[in-house]
């Protein structure tokens, strides 16, 4: 068993095999957070899925206060490691079995720049991650256009897939429904929508799309998913 909580915008706090994951930890000044950093006491690997602050997010206090492990491509590693923290650096197509299971990294068309200041630091290439607990598998698609990659994601078996549907800076909600026809999950999860006006959409208009190909989850901040 897996249980998924939905903490907004594209971060999540996933439970199984004994070990606590955080996904994309953007809490501190997401609108919609459904937790802060400072409510994680424990929490054993926090993946991250690019630079951009949306999605470092808390990476950084949440880390150096847990002893959590972050993992993520190997240039972010770099970065996080200058601050001070533990890092599993990977890359695109790699995979590595954790305590919890194995993660696979998965290509993602994004970008990743980190951003202090007026400067931007190279932040290597985006992903999205393929999560098996148990033999539950889960895909976080990280921040993406539509990929024909994503196709090869249907020999996998996928029990959920988390999938921007916002439009503008990721796939809108008819791309991210083609993705659903090319991953065949079990459950479609929209996410990285409506944070901020530019990525508003309807997560009503995603499941008439996708219709039977799969069912569609829409969870708000803090609801509860469990996947077994």
């Amino acid at each position: 068993m897996v249980r998924l909580r939905y903490l907004g915008h594209a971060a999540f706090e996933l439970k199984g095999e004994g070990t606590t994951i955080l996904v994309d930890p953007f809490l501190s000044g997401n609108p919609y957070a459904a937790a802060g950093p400072g409510d994680f006491e424990t929490v054993d690997f926090i993946f991250v899925t690019h630079g951009h602050g949306d999605h470092i997010g808390d990476t950084v206090e949440i880390a150096s206060r847990t002893g959590a492990t972050v993992a993520s491509n190997f240039e972010l590693s770099h970065y996080f490691g200058g601050k001070g923290l533990k890092c599993h650096p990977m890359h695109i197509g790699g995979a590595f079995v954790f305590p919890f299971g194995r993660v696979k990294m998965t290509p993602a068309l994004h970008g990743s720049d980190i951003t202090e200041g007026d400067h931007l630091i190279p932040g290597g290439s985006p992903c999205g991650f393929l999560f098996d607990m148990g033999g539950v598998k889960l895909y976080h698609a990280g921040d993406t256009g539509l990929t024909m990659d994503m196709q090869l994601l249907a020999l996998e078996g996928v029990k959920a897939a988390l999938l921007p549907i916002g439009g503008n800076f990721v796939m809108d909600v008819k791309d991210a429904a083609r993705a659903v026809g090319f991953i065949h999950p079990e459950i479609a999860v929209p996410i990285h929508y409506d944070t901020f006006p530019v990525i508003k959409a309807d997560p009503e208009e995603f499941s008439r799309l996708v219709g039977t190909l799969a069912k569609v989850v829409v969870m708000k901040p803090g609801d509860l998913l469990e996947l077994a």
